[in-house]
C-alpha cells in the first residue's frame, strides 16, 4: 500500500477543516491558505498520475483489512486522469474567485475545498457505498457554493438542483441495498467477481438495482430527460462555482465508466452492458437538446450552461458503444470540455462585468470595455467548444467519429455530431458578433476593470485547449491505455489478492 493515495483526500479535508474555524479571519489569509491547499492538492494529483502511468493499480485499505472488507481506496489511470482534471479546474477557478467572488460567504474557501473533498472520493473509491457516501459530501456543499452570492435568482433553480439530487440519493441508496441484498457485498471488485453468478429471480433484483443506478447516474451527468434542471441553475451560479460545476457531470460519466465496465462489463454473464443499448440514443438525444437550448439562449452563461449538456450527449455515446477507441476518444474530448467550458463560464463573468446594465445579455449595448482582450478569449474558447481546427475540441471529435467507423450506429453518430456541431456554431457565432461588434452609441462606465488573477484565470482555462493539441501525442497515448484497461477489468479484480502490511506476500 501507498500512502499517497489518501494525499488528495487528506489535504482538501484538512484545508476545509481549518477554514471552517477561520470564518473570522482576516480574508488575505483565508484566501492564501485556500490557494495553498489547492496547490499541493494538483501537485498530490500529479504524483498519483506518474504512479498510475505505469498501468498498475495501487490499493490503499484503511485499518488494513484484506478487501472486499472494510473502506479501500484503488488508483488507477482513469481515477489519475480525473484527479489531474479536476485539480487543475480547481485551482483556476480558486484563483478567479480571489478577484472578489469570495466575498459576502465566510465558508467560501471551506465548501470550496469540501467539494473538491467529495469529487477527490468519488474518484478514488473502490466500493460504491463510499461512492455514494462521496456523492453526499460533494452535493452538500455543491448547495451551499450554489447559493454563494444570495438573490432569488438562484435560490429557485438551487431548490430545484436540491429536490432532484435528495430524489437521485434516495434511489441510489435503495439500488445499493438491492444488490447487496443479493451479493452480500459493495466492493466494486468483489462485484465484478460475485455479479456473474447471480442467476434465477435474485437476476432480476441485481438487473433493477442496476438500472436504478445508472438512473442515478444519468441524473448526476445530465442526460435526458433529466437535464432541465442544469442551464438555470449553472448560468445562475456564480463564475468560479459554475466553472467547477463543469466536472460535476463527468462524476456521473465517470460513474457510468467505472460501474458499467468493470461489475456489468462484457464478463457480467446476463448482465453484461446493462442498459447501454439505449443510453446511445438518449445521448444523441442530449446532444441534440443541447444544442437546441444553445441557438435559443438569451444570455452568454445560459449558452455556455447548455454546451455542458451538448458535451454530456458527445461523452456518452461513444461509450455506450463500448469500443475501446470510443472510450479513448471520450476520454480525450473530457479534458477539452470540462476546461474549455470552464474558462467560458469566467469569459461570460468577465464579459458581464464590462456591459453595465446589459451584463451577458445577447443583445446590442455599448461598446464594452477591454473589448479585443475578451473577445479573443470568447473566440479561442467558442472555437475549442464547437470544436473547430486547430484547436483540441476539433481533434476530439474526429477521434469520437473515426472511432464508431466500424460500428453500425456510425450514420447516427456521424450526422448528429456534425449537425450539432454547425448549429453550435452558428449559436457562438450569432453571441459573438452581437456581444463585440453590434454596438450602439453610448458609454459604460467601468466600475470593474480586469485585474490580473480575474484575467490570467480565465486565460489560462481557455488556453488549455492549445496546451492539450500541443501534447496530443502524449494525452492520446495515455487515453489509449486508460480504455484499454477499463475494457480489461481482470487487473482491478486482482487487488482483492493485494497483500496487506504485516502480511503474507
Amino acid at each position: 500500500m501507498t500512502h499517497w493515495l489518501t494525499a488528495p483526500i487528506l489535504i482538501p479535508l484538512i484545508g476545509g477543516i481549518i477554514q471552517v474555524f477561520m470564518g473570522y479571519a482576516p480574508i488575505s489569509l483565508r484566501r492564501t491558505l485556500a490557494l495553498i491547499t489547492t496547490v499541493l492538492m494538483m501537485v498530490s494529483s500529479i504524483v498519483l498520475l506518474v504512479m498510475a502511468s505505469d498501468g498498475s493499480y495501487r490499493l490503499y485499505a484503511f485499518g488494513n483489512w484484506q478487501p472486499p472488507f472494510g473502506i479501500v481506496l484503488v488508483l488507477d489511470r482513469l481515477a489519475a486522469l480525473m484527479l489531474v482534471l479536476t485539480s487543475v479546474l480547481a485551482l483556476f477557478c480558486h484563483i478567479f474567485s480571489l478577484g472578489g467572488q469570495d466575498e459576502g460567504n465566510r465558508q467560501f474557501h471551506g465548501l470550496f475545498l469540501f467539494q473538491l473533498l467529495g469529487l477527490n472520493i468519488a474518484f478514488l473509491t473502490g466500493d460504491l457505498f463510499n461512492l455514494f457516501v462521496a456523492f453526499e459530501v460533494l452535493l452538500i456543499a455543491s448547495y451551499g457554493l450554489l447559493m454563494h452570492g444570495g438573490g432569488r435568482t438562484r435560490t429557485t433553480p438551487g431548490l430545484h438542483y436540491v429536490v432532484l439530487n435528495l430524489i437521485g440519493s434516495a434511489v441510489f441508496l435503495i439500488s445499493v441495498g438491492m444488490i447487496y441484498s443479493v451479493t452480500g457485498t459493495l466492493n466494486m471488485a468483489h462485484l465484478a467477481v460475485e455479479i456473474p453468478k447471480v442467476s434465477g429471480e435474485e437476476l432480476n433484483i441485481v438487473k433493477a438495482g442496476g438500472l436504478m443506478l445508472l438512473v442515478v447516474f444519468a441524473l448526476k451527468a445530465a442526460l435526458i430527460p433529466l437535464c432541465f434542471w442544469l442551464p438555470k441553475a449553472y448560468a445562475r451560479a456564480t463564475a468560479p462555482v459554475a466553472g467547477l460545476f463543469a466536472v460535476m457531470t463527468k462524476v456521473g460519466v465517470y460513474a457510468i465508466l467505472r460501474i458499467y465496465f468493470l461489475i456489468f462489463g462484457d464478463s457480467a454473464g446476463a448482465l453484461a452492458n446493462l442498459g447501454m443499448d439505449w443510453m446511445f440514443y438518449l445521448a444523441l438525444i442530449t446532444l441534440s437538446m443541447g444544442v437546441i437550448g444553445a441557438l435559443g439562449a438569451d444570455n452568454l452563461r445560459t449558452l455556455v450552461a447548455w454546451q455542458v449538456v451538448i458535451s454530456v450527449g458527445t461523452l456518452l455515446a461513444p461509450i455506450a458503444l463500448g469500443s475501446t477507441d470510443g472510450i479513448s476518444a471520450a476520454l480525450f474530448y473530457l479534458l477539452s470540455t470540462t476546461w474549455t467550458v470552464a474558462g467560458l463560464f469566467l469569459v461570460a463573468n468577465l464579459v458581464a462585468s464590462q456591459r453595465g446594465s446589459a451584463k451577458d445579455k445577447i443583445v446590442t449595448a455599448p461598446r464594452m470595455h477591454n473589448r479585443t482582450f475578451l473577445s479573443v478569449l470568447f473566440m479561442v474558447g467558442a472555437v475549442a467548444a464547437a470544436g473547430l481546427p486547430p484547436l483540441s475540441g476539433f481533434f476530439a471529435k474526429v477521434l469520437i467519429l473515426q472511432s464508431s467507423l466500424d460500428s453500425e450506429q456510425m450514420a447516427s453518430l456521424w450526422s448528429v455530431i456534425l449537425i450539432g456541431s454547425f448549429f453550435t456554431l452558428i449559436a457562438y457565432s450569432r453571441a459573438g458578433s452581437i456581444l463585440f461588434w453590434r454596438t450602439v452609441d453610448g458609454h459604460v462606465e467601468n466600475k470593474s476593470p480586469l485585474t490580473g488573477t480575474v484575467s490570467v484565470s480565465a486565460g489560462a482555462l481557455v488556453g488549455l485547449s492549445l496546451v492539450i493539441v500541443a501534447l496530443a501525442g502524449p494525452i492520446g497515448t495515455y487515453t489509449d491505455a486508460t480504455a484499454t484497461q477499463l475494457k480489461n477489468p481482470g487487473a482491478y479484480i486482482d487487488v482483492l489478492n493485494t497483500p496487506m502490511v504485516g502480511g503474507n506476500p
